[in-house]
């Protein structure tokens, strides 16, 4: 096939993704970015001389990754440097309770035991099966289809997957669902959690996304040099095999001539030609019309309720009270407060979960001793609030101290202040990323239909196609490289279509 000029705006997973496999079919590539690296949500802080993942801190899903590199001829383990984690999460409750989730579930069902008791356990184990079950389920008709349907889906599935399906309740939230399942609300609490995993609410999420507790049962693993390194060699990846990167440059347009693409017009005035986009970016910059009326019907579905924001913490400073795995939550009894807090009110959670990763934690030999600092990211959920009035000082003040009191009363010691910590919140996420009011995963997943709510790679304008976390299948890195290669697969079949 004739190579042609393809512009993909974003440098993100998805943006880096479709780049590889675009140059892969032969077509000549640029990729215009906003930022000074490729990653785009993949990002790392400068603390104290330390580089400090401050972006998504887990790796899962790896198949997608190996399917990827497999394609390129390529081993992902000559190419990055993972380390697959014992301990998936170190939880912690403000009573003084605390539990590991493990990679092997024998573990698992012994910690669930000792925390809750062995009837819990037994229902732990059914858990585990009924994930799997979700998981084998939707992989294929859902998560790695292009454009699912809810009828496509009922006949893909069979009889025996309706089931599956059914079984969960089909107009039952997760939180209904758990609540059914555990008995114990500490363990309610913490599969609950999977729903902030699509930046949503437990009580207004499909009980489908406990499929994520499988997800994290087949593997959780580290990256040597960060999440940071993944996007680095993506990038290296695909300037070796010719593609055209150009940093800090803004796209202005998405220009069309007639009802096709024809290229992109750049903020410095440039003209980029091409037979076709790929727009990497979040979706709601299109359907605000922030990339030129004529762009703005590429996105046809409604818009849809926001997902979570954060307020973070990047921190390089010593803790001392608790053994610290890499990735740590701390929760407190009211859970429900927190997300009538941020989806009700539209405000900063006044009993807010702590997520807190220990990036030098987790590899083996590793133990900091007595006063080190360490490499430390927090996290607490917020409403997607960045294009409103700033949170005032006193607020974000109130949260900052609401979370780190959390973490002292489980009994973890730390200094919050200083020059060893920078604070991201809704609004410096909404100037990364306009338009999103600093929503980090596109559209909540509220509702059953949700999963079905999402714009998909192929669009009404014709040569226009979407990547990223805000479109199908999904937020996070593997989704998001999984919309990369729909992306380009969608665009590839359009040109072999035109040329027929």
């Amino acid at each position: 096939m004739t190579s042609q000029q393809v512009v993909i705006v974003g440098a993100g997973m998805g943006g880096l993704v479709a780049a590889l496999e675009l140059a892969r079919h032969g077509q000549a590539v640029t990729v215009v970015d906003a930022g000074t690296r490729p990653g785009g949500k993949l990002r790392q802080l400068r603390v104290n001389g330390q580089d400090i993942d401050s972006g998504p801190t887990v790796f899962t899903m790896r198949w997608v990754f190996d399917e990827l590199f497999d394609t390129l001829g390529l081993d992902l383990d000559s190419e990055l440097a993972l380390q697959p984690l014992n301990v998936l999460a170190r939880h912690w409750w403000d009573d003084g309770s605390a539990m590991d989730l493990y990679a092997d579930p024998g573990q698992s069902f012994d910690a669930v035991g000792n925390l809750a008791g062995l009837e819990e356990a037994r229902r732990f184990r059914e858990f585990c099966l009924q994930a799997r079950a979700v998981y084998q389920t939707l992989e294929r008709p859902y998560i790695r289809r292009a454009n699912p349907t809810p009828w496509g889906l009922t006949r893909e599935v069979g009889w025996r997957g309706l089931g599956v399906l059914t079984g969960l309740g089909p107009l039952r939230s997760l939180w209904g669902h758990l609540s059914r399942r555990f008995t114990d609300d500490r363990l309610r609490q913490l599969f609950a959690r999977y729903a902030t995993y699509t930046g949503s609410s437990p009580w207004q999420a499909p009980a489908t996304l406990m499929l994520i507790a499988q997800v994290e049962m087949e593997g959780v693993w580290t990256v040597k040099g960060g999440m940071q390194a993944l996007a680095g060699c993506l990038h290296r990846l695909a300037v070796e095999r010719g593609v055209q990167f150009r940093f800090e440059t803004h796209c202005e347009r998405i220009e069309l001539r007639g009802r096709r693409v024809s290229g992109v017009k750049l903020l410095s005035g440039e003209q980029l030609e091409a037979s076709a986009v790929v727009f990497a970016g979040d979706s709601a910059a299109l359907r605000q019309g922030l990339l030129g009326e004529s762009a703005r019907r590429a996105v046809t579905s409604r818009a849809a309720p926001r997902s979570l924001s954060a307020l973070t913490w990047t921190l390089h400073t010593p803790t001392s009270g608790l053994q610290l795995d890499r990735h740590n939550v701390f929760f407190q009894r009211r859970y429900a407060d927190e997300f009538d807090d941020i989806f009700r009110r539209r405000q900063l959670p006044r009993t807010p979960t702590v997520y807190l990763c220990a990036q030098d934690r987790g590899v083996p030999g590793f133990m900091p001793d007595e006063g080190q600092a360490e490499r430390l990211l927090c996290l607490v959920n917020a409403p997607a609030v960045g294009d409103q009035p700033p949170l005032t000082a006193e607020a974000l003040e109130r949260c900052e101290y609401n979370s780190f009191q959390l973490m002292r009363r489980c009994g973890l010691a730390m200094k919050p202040a200083g020059p060893e910590v920078l604070r991201t919140s809704p609004h410096l996420f909404h100037q990364r990323f306009p338009a999103t009011g600093g929503a980090l995963y596109g559209q909540a997943s509220h509702g059953w239909m949700s999963a079905f709510a999402r714009p998909r790679a192929t669009t009404p304008v014709e040569g226009l196609f979407l990547a990223g976390g805000s479109v199908h299948p999904g937020p996070g890195v593997p989704m998001a490289a999984l919309s990369g290669r729909l992306a380009a697969a969608a665009l590839m079949d359009s040109l072999a279509s035109t040329s027929s």
